[in-house]
């Protein structure tokens, strides 16, 4: 009884000890499987955000997809890998370039020309800089009359349809006052000097625009708003060609008249509103009747007016001008050609003045320099005080002196 007795603790603490090896197994099975269940996240925050961030796509039924990385993108080529790059966008005209440009246009030229400041003569090297000594007396005013048609220059007769009189600006005929004309030519390749003539000046003073321009009929449209009488510049060969290039439309002693007129067709075609076209360079060009003589005929066939820069002194432009009825003035003083300086543009303003005073009207031709566009502004604001009218290039068609129209001085 006593053996048996003693038994039963030894089985008790062997099923004690059972249950415990089992629980203990048990402890570190889940201790085990807590392990792997704390170690899920951390793996799963290794994941690429790109594969985090794609979309599920939807199914027919409430299932869960598959989601697939996807594949990796193949690098942009390189210009060295052999693909062209995007082109730039052109940058917008500002200007013209000049010569903005070249021309805001289709081609360089050489700045335009005019003639010497004491003759209006030939072209040439601009003079070495040298302030006058004194300033030019000015002349006395003529009677009233004096700006009647000369003797043996008949005007002829007007035809209101014409472009030269429909594109003029009003001036009164009867206004008895010496005439100034003054005409700025070379307009259009800059934008800047081209906005400031138009802007800056009178509406008094014609302005006269290159045909490479870019933005032609949009300066003209402009100009003709702000009240100025508008040309277009006629490009022709110096003696100094081809040294001295007026551009890739100009007329040339070497063409045919056939390949003039149609280089002539192609400047007139570039604008319209313009009353005429003032002649550019030409020393040469203008000095052969044969070469001029059928340009001058188109002209007149089209209703418009020529401007005579007498680039020479055997310029035959004005005198076979007047011969045929063209409508055609003639430049007295060159602004700014020998020297663009205030004194220097300011004692040629007095010798035009004193031209206006002895024969009733005077000319002149000027760049659109700035020096030249601020004293042609101060210059117009007392003129009408000092007894003069500052009038558009029409107003003096046909009216200088004999001589004037025959390339005298």
């Amino acid at each position: 009884m006593r053996a048996a007795s003693e038994q039963k603790p030894k089985r008790s603490f062997a099923a004690r000890a059972l249950i415990g090896a089992w629980l203990s197994l048990l402890i570190v099975l889940a201790a085990a499987s807590g392990y792997v269940l704390m170690s899920a996240p951390p793996a799963a925050e290794q994941a690429s955000e790109s594969e985090l961030a794609m979309p599920v796509p939807d199914g027919d039924s409430g299932t869960d997809q598959a989601v697939q990385s996807p594949a990796p993108m193949e690098p942009a080529a390189t210009p060295e890998q052999g693909t062209e790059a995007a082109p730039e966008q052109p940058a917008a005209p500002e200007s013209e370039a000049t010569p903005e440009a070249a021309p805001d246009s289709t081609a360089e030229i050489a700045p335009a020309e005019a003639p010497p400041v004491e003759s209006a003569g030939a072209e040439g090297q601009a003079a070495p800089p040298a302030e006058p000594a004194e300033a030019p007396q000015q002349a006395a005013l003529p009677e009233a009359g004096a700006n009647e048609p000369p003797a043996g220059v008949a005007l002829p007769p007007v035809d209101e349809s014409a472009p030269w009189r429909r594109n003029s600006q009003a001036f009164a005929d009867s206004d008895t006052r010496p005439r100034i004309a003054v005409v700025l030519t070379g307009l259009g390749l800059s934008s800047a000097a081209t906005e400031a003539a138009i802007k800056q000046l009178p509406a008094g003073v014609t302005l006269s625009f290159t045909p490479y321009a870019r933005r032609l009929n949009e300066w003209i449209a402009l100009a003709r708003a702000s009240g100025h009488e508008v040309m277009l510049d006629l490009p022709m060969e110096p003696t100094s060609y081809p040294n001295d290039d007026p551009g890739p439309q100009a007329l040339l002693t070497a063409l045919s008249a056939r390949q003039n007129l149609e280089r002539l067709d192609w400047t007139l075609s570039r604008g319209s509103g313009f009353v005429g076209v003032a002649a550019v360079m030409g020393s040469r060009f203008a000095a052969s009747t044969e070469d001029l003589g059928p340009v001058l005929e188109e002209l007149k066939a089209r209703g418009l007016m020529y401007l005579d820069n007498r680039a020479s002194d055997d310029s035959a432009a004005g005198a076979m001008a007047a011969k045929i009825g063209l409508p055609v003035a003639v430049n007295d003083r060159a602004l700014d050609r020998a020297q663009a300086s205030r004194v220097a543009i300011d004692a040629r303003l007095v010798q035009l003045e004193n031209v206006a005073a002895a024969e009733g009207f005077a000319v002149a031709i000027g760049q659109p320099y700035p020096v030249t566009i601020e004293r042609l502004r101060e210059w117009s604001k007392d003129l009408d005080a000092r007894g003069f009218a500052l009038a558009p290039i029409t107003a003096i068609a046909n009216r200088q002196k004999q001589h004037q129209l025959a390339g005298g001085g």
